[in-house]
């Protein structure tokens, strides 16, 4: 470099930033944003008391899913919601999860853009999936969910939300 060149510093600081794209651009999954994480609970009722008297969240819907024997409320928060599951029976996966771990954190859903084409690039990274195909969730979505082996225990779920009527 001669002594009336300026190095240009600004190439430097943007390569980093054009290698993250080149990376990132091999993944198709539209991660839309956490759409909302769940907390298993033996009393819905008990919950309910502690999220609306005591933390002052405001109950947007629940809901009865009897293919799975649980019922869910629903708490916004930002753009994400809290979502409560009960079971009302010992062999679900929410009362599985109570007697296996306690009450507390079950899962975090991500909104997904298309679920079929999430599930499709999990399989091809060789993540293993507890639900192959999606199937229906809360407010007739179509959720699936990664086996906690393939993501450091954590359950995952993944969720496209039903289009308007």
């Amino acid at each position: 470099m001669q002594l009336d060149e300026k190095p240009n510093f600004a190439i430097g600081l943007f390569l980093p930033r054009i290698a993250r794209a080149k990376q990132t651009s091999r993944h198709t999954m539209k991660i839309k944003r956490i759409e909302h994480i769940a907390i298993a609970v033996k009393s819905m009722a008990q919950f309910r008391e502690i999220f609306e008297a005591k933390i002052g969240l405001s109950l947007e819907y629940e809901e009865y899913l009897p293919q799975y024997n649980t019922r869910l409320a629903m708490y916004p928060v930002g753009q994400t919601y809290i979502e409560l599951l009960e079971s009302d029976g010992d062999n679900t996966e929410t009362a599985r999860w109570i007697a296996e771990h306690g009450e507390g954190l079950f899962h975090i859903c991500l909104e997904v853009e298309d679920i079929e084409d999430a599930l499709d690039e999990l399989k091809r990274k060789g993540v293993k999936l507890i639900d192959e195909q999606p199937r229906i969730g809360h407010a007739n979505s179509r959720i699936a969910f990664i086996d906690p082996k393939s993501t450091g225990n954590v359950v995952i779920e993944l969720v496209e939300l039903a289009s308007p009527p």
